[in-house]
């Protein structure tokens, strides 16, 4: 669990003077993030408990932040996966790749700009709730495994249609 602590928050580089009391939010799987509100701290038998309001906004915007970051690290990669529900696996169904490429980009920290780009549309799209892209992509992946397919063409009353046959 992350603690309650005082901190410094800064704004565009204005630093404020005032100290403010905020939670460094790890749960989440993230390092970097503080709240500066919209968490009681409350004392338990079992010690100090935090309750976060409206934990599945937080974690929305969360993702919407890390999607206008300008690289994403690993464990970012995991947090927007996780974020749309998607394994390892998943993920890579979605990006035309191997679920061990993912893992390694999620373990490193290093994935080629083009799945950068791609992964941050994809959340994108999710989080606007645009469910037809990753249908779409799922349909790529698809496509791309059949091979030797034919297009199949006829002439109907409203035009062409064609069909793919193997």
């Amino acid at each position: 669990m992350g603690k309650a602590q005082p901190m410094q928050f800064t704004d565009a580089g204005f630093q404020e003077s005032k100290m403010k009391k905020g939670y460094h939010y790890t749960e989440s799987g993230l390092t970097n993030v503080w709240l500066a509100n919209g968490f009681t701290v409350r004392k338990t038998k079992y010690g100090e408990g935090v309750s976060i309001r409206d934990a599945d906004g937080l974690h929305r915007a969360l993702a919407r932040a890390l999607a206008d970051r300008p690289r994403l690290t690993g464990t970012e990669v995991r947090y927007l996966r996780k974020e749309m529900g998607l394994s390892q696996r998943g993920l890579g169904e979605l990006l035309g790749v191997t679920d061990q490429a993912v893992a390694l980009w999620e373990r490193k920290g290093r994935l080629p700009k083009t799945a950068d780009r791609l992964l941050r549309l994809i959340y994108v799209e999710h989080d606007k709730g645009n469910a037809p892209i990753r249908a779409t992509i799922q349909r790529i992946n698809e496509m791309d495994s059949k091979k030797n397919e034919r297009i199949i063409a006829e002439e109907a009353k409203g035009g062409w249609t064609t069909r793919l046959a193997a």
